[in-house]
């Protein structure tokens, strides 16, 4: 018998031909209809390297290497035509070190000398014709492979590509996106069956009942009170998006100021849509780290028992959470690696990156999306240089996985023409609010420009407002002020250069201030310089902190970003004749280098009353994207082949996976030493002990890479061998205003 793993507990042995018709079982499972077959296929031939003697010697416990990946994408070769073997041997050949780059026939290496498939291939066949124990023709015994249909394969991967503009590149892109998508049926099968085999699994599965969760949310909208004319209006408007929950769509759009409501009311309608439509799962796509924790305190809040929620971050480990049942902790931690879930709140970076990864880890989940419902909060901010991929993926998403999409969005760019121009034609898309005109009542600013300022002339007149927030573009700059801002009354500093545990602390301070300042004074009438409270804040403020100021002033950037401190001034539409600034520095020091947006923003004051007019923000981003077309085309998988003269027998999975970043990775996270906990857990560093990344990340500030050399150069970093950044040198950090660079005292 030919083995494919031992239980190293019992010392049990699977077989590798039940191993494979196990896997090849739940990839066609997992499947849509159109590639079941083809996945079976996959699934069966995927471990066909096992069957060859050095494959057992290893698995029987000699220390030896063995390639058995690369056998099943051979097989695939001798026994299928060009679509189907290309497909099944990406699928197999990657599906333990991750899909790799197919080449060019004249290729043989990438620069890191890593073996292209074709070349890993030709290695391969080489070496069983050398060595009768590399040999692998014994699966034939046991396997029998299906036979395949090449034609209707090749017509279902042109199905979506016919109608097309460009009929290469579509092509291209599509027949990348259901690589991936075979690969991630195979990978989640094998996993399942390995770890079910090897008791390495567990059986537990997250649940969540929408009936009931939708129940809940019913309750809580019924609750508002609907008396003002904005409280009626806010009725209004979602009434109009639930009106349309019983229309079928690919693609729907929520379009709704800030204050309506338009978090609960996406809750609402995803749920709707789940029961109506019998979906397994919805999908709660975040653009930030730092508002996953509150959404997702949210949620817990209103469900309570009725939804057990996944949460998927980078900066969060179920592993660290020992409070939670052990089950129930081993099931969310297993589901964060397959989305085997019914409610997930997740990052853009992870959802998008996963989807145009080559790695068997971040692309288990992609087949998990099918039949679910999307959500897109601020679906705005997509990265521009990525915003075709990012729209491809969900289109594909929605077209072959049964799936639908709500973006969500107060500033909403005309999303309709650009999924029309950058996605698959036909998708049927639906917005769910049509009449505007309620719009206006929630705009509780008006929004004006200062010009240049000089940063006294900007104190004083923050310093006329009971509360202000001064929002900069430059961390250094926001510090800069608060220093130069007078003793009087209260100021905060809030910026990366802060840990998320201090900023948290100074956040709650900051609101119970505003809160006695509103008690004491009401109408922030006669407020004594004293009391007084002035914030200056970088973007981070922008989302997620909900404060609100009497008067908001932003230095001029994007019209997204001008619309989202606004946000911050008069929120609770208390005040009449609120006012949002925006403003330059006279200062040559402090002014901030002029970009697109800001240009554009400019021009958008000169030509509008006001900045929250729909035709403003739309021409605002259509002017925008038009400036940036290359941009916007330019981060394609087909767009990337271009760059490199390569075609679709050559799509360079590992390659393109590589340079896919939705974050340019230009900044370092740096552990300060605070208290207690954070000392224990820099020694743990220090002693190569394991770390909590989660507790770890309160304790974290951010630089970018050039301070971060600064701070070496100071001598005041050490990474102990771990690669995680921690100070040295607490005087290199201070509670109000975080980790300074600037200091001079050269440690020799």
């Amino acid at each position: 018998m030919y083995i494919a793993h031992i239980n190293e507990r019992t010392g049990e042995t699977q077989s590798v031909r039940e191993h494979s018709e196990n896997v090849a079982a739940l990839c066609e499972q997992f499947s849509i209809p159109e590639l079941k077959r083809l996945s079976y296929m996959i699934g069966l031939a995927h471990d066909a390297g096992k069957y060859c003697n050095y494959f057992q010697k290893k698995i029987n416990g000699e220390n030896i290497r063995v390639d058995h990946s690369t056998a099943g994408a051979i097989v695939a070769k001798r026994y299928y035509g060009p679509a189907v073997s290309m497909i099944a041997g990406l699928c197999i050949a990657g599906h333990h070190a991750g899909i790799p780059d197919a080449g060019l026939p004249g290729d043989a290496y990438r620069e890191d000398h890593a073996p292209i498939l074709r070349t890993r291939m030709a290695q391969k066949e080489k070496r069983c014709e050398r060595d009768a124990d590399e040999n692998f023709e014994a699966y034939r015994k046991e396997i029998d492979l299906p036979k395949i249909d090449e034609m209707e394969i090749g017509k279902f991967l042109i199905r979506e590509c016919i109608t097309q503009k460009n009929r290469d590149d579509a092509a291209i892109d599509n027949f990348a996106f259901i690589v991936r998508y075979c690969f991630s049926c195979l990978v989640d099968a094998d996993s399942i069956d390995t770890g079910t085999f090897c008791e390495t699994r567990t059986e537990d599965i997250l649940q969540a009942d929408f009936q009931k969760c939708l129940d809940k949310v019913n309750r809580r909208l019924d609750a508002f009170v609907c008396e003002t004319e904005l409280q009626r209006a806010r009725s209004r408007l979602q009434k109009q998006a639930f009106t349309k929950a019983g229309q079928d769509a690919e693609i729907y759009l929520m379009h709704m100021p800030t204050g309506s409501g338009k978090t609960l009311c996406s809750v609402k309608f995803a749920l709707q849509r789940a029961i109506a439509k019998k979906k397994k799962r919805i999908i709660y796509v975040i653009p930030y780290n730092n508002i996953i924790d509150q959404t997702a305190a949210e949620f817990e809040k209103i469900f309570g028992e009725d939804a057990q929620i996944l949460r998927h971050q980078s900066s969060f480990s179920y592993e660290d959470m020992e409070d939670l049942d052990e089950d129930y902790r081993n099931a969310l931690k297993n589901g964060t690696e397959n989305w085997d879930a019914p409610l997930i709140i997740t990052t853009a970076v992870q959802f998008f990156e996963s989807l145009h990864s080559n790695k068997r880890g971040k692309l288990r989940k992609l087949h998990n999306l099918a039949d679910s419902i999307l959500v897109f909060d601020e679906a705005h901010l997509m990265p521009m240089a990525y915003l075709q991929p990012c729209l491809q993926a969900v289109s594909y998403v929605t077209r072959y996985l049964n799936s639908e999409a709500l973006f969500l969005t107060a500033t909403m760019p005309d999303f309709e023409t650009l999924l029309r121009q950058y996605t698959i034609t036909g998708d049927k898309i639906l917005h769910l609010i049509d009449d505007t005109k309620d719009f206006a009542l929630f705009e509780k600013c008006s929004f004006e420009q200062l010009g240049a300022l000089s940063a006294e002339a900007l104190l004083r007149k923050a310093g006329d407002a009971a509360s202000a927030l001064i929002v900069t573009n430059s961390k250094r700059t926001a510090r800069k002020l608060y220093e130069l801002a007078d003793a009087d009354g209260d100021k905060y500093y809030l910026s990366t250069y802060l840990t998320a545990l201090d900023r948290k602390e100074i956040i709650k301070k900051i609101r119970e201030k505003l809160k006695a300042l509103e008690n004491d004074f009401p109408g922030l009438v006669n407020v004594p310089e004293d009391r007084k409270i002035r914030i200056f804040s970088t973007s981070l403020i922008e989302a997620g902190v909900d404060l609100d100021l009497e008067t908001v002033f932003r230095e001029m950037t994007g019209l997204d970003s001008i619309l989202q401190s606004g946000g911050r001034c008069n929120r609770e539409g208390k005040r009449e004749d609120a006012v949002t600034y925006t403003f330059s520095f006279a200062d040559e020091e402090l002014r901030s280098r002029e970009t697109e947006a800001s240009e554009l923003a400019q021009g958008m004051f000169a030509k509008y009353d006001q900045i929250t007019d729909s035709g403003c923000i739309r021409e605002y981003y259509d002017r925008l994207f038009g400036m940036n077309l290359e941009k916007i085309t330019g981060n394609t998988m087909s767009s990337y082949c271009k760059k490199n003269g390569l075609n679709i027998e050559s799509l360079p999975f590992r390659s393109y996976a590589e340079k896919f970043h939705l974050i340019d990775d230009k900044t370092e996270s740096i552990i300060v030493p605070q208290d207690a906990e954070s000392r224990r857990l820099i020694e743990s560093i220090r002693y190569q002990e394991h770390v909590s990344s989660r507790k770890l990340q309160k304790y974290a500030c951010t630089v970018s890479k050039k301070e971060c050399e600064e701070l070496m150069k100071q001598g005041v970093l050490n990474d102990y061998g771990r690669g995680i950044w921690c100070l040295t040198n607490e005087n290199y950090y201070n509670q109000e205003t975080g980790i300074r660079i600037e200091l001079t005292d050269y440690i020799l």
